[in-house]
């Protein structure tokens, strides 16, 4: 039996967006499939995985706005903008007050200029930078607008700062994140990353690979079908998210 439609994936972390693809495509035996938004390899969350004409929905499913809760990790500034990357710098937090940290984060909202990591997918003459930045290289990127909806500070225990972000596509929350460091004077990395919501789909629906993979007539099931992923992404036009 062919499978057409989405499945909302809560990807787990040690794992990029290409693996886990491939690992739903082998437990559902489908031939095409690819996903709607990549995740870095440690972050968790909705991952939209496309399957067979569901591809055709990759446009659409990256028009709704995203949604993300993460860590910041004040004072420590790494070459990958996160927690797997190398130390480049350490600077002392105790003179940073949760006062600045909010006028900062403030300053963020909006439209803003973001300038893509070099540890990233972005392409420099067909070459992904990232592959370039492996080799010790940097290269000169074109910053980018994107908007940020809302930044929302769940807790402050400096030098850890937990927040929720509501951005536009193509926002990278660990260029936000260090963007903000840089701003306060003391740097800083994202330590943890879980986008909660991808347009209308979200994590409280989502399914793990550990769940699909452990009663397999379910999977199936939870492939939502093309034309139910139509009147969604149709609603999501129409009502605020």
């Amino acid at each position: 039996m062919e499978i057409h439609g989405v499945l909302n994936l809560n990807k787990s972390p040690k794992l990029t967006s290409r693996q886990a693809v491939d690992r739903v495509k082998r437990l559902l035996n489908v031939k095409k499939a690819g996903h709607g938004g990549t995740l870095d390899p440690d972050a968790t969350g909705v991952l939209l995985i496309c399957l067979g004409d569901g591809t055709k929905l990759f446009e659409a499913l990256q028009t709704g706005t995203k949604e993300y809760e993460g860590t910041l990790r004040l004072g420590i500034t790494t070459d990958t903008l996160d927690a797997n990357g190398q130390i480049i710098k350490t600077t002392d937090t105790s003179e940073i007050t949760p006062y600045q940290i909010r006028a900062v984060c403030r300053q963020f909202v909006g439209e803003i200029q973001q300038i893509p990591p070099m540890f990233s997918a972005v392409k420099h003459k067909g070459k992904p930078l990232y592959k370039l930045a492996r080799q010790g290289l940097e290269v000169k990127r074109r910053s980018r607008q994107v908007f940020i909806e809302s930044i929302e500070l769940l807790s402050l225990n400096i030098p850890e700062v937990r927040f929720r972000v509501v951005c536009s596509k193509g926002t990278y929350i660990r260029a936000l994140a260090a963007d903000i460091g840089t701003t306060l004077g003391c740097g800083a990395h994202l330590s943890k990353l879980v986008r909660t919501r991808s347009g209308v789909f979200k994590i409280e629906e989502a399914h793990s690979f550990d769940s699909l993979m452990h009663v397999p007539e379910c999977a199936h099931q939870a492939v939502i079908p093309i034309e139910t992923v139509d009147e969604m992404l149709n609603r999501q036009l129409v009502l605020p998210q």
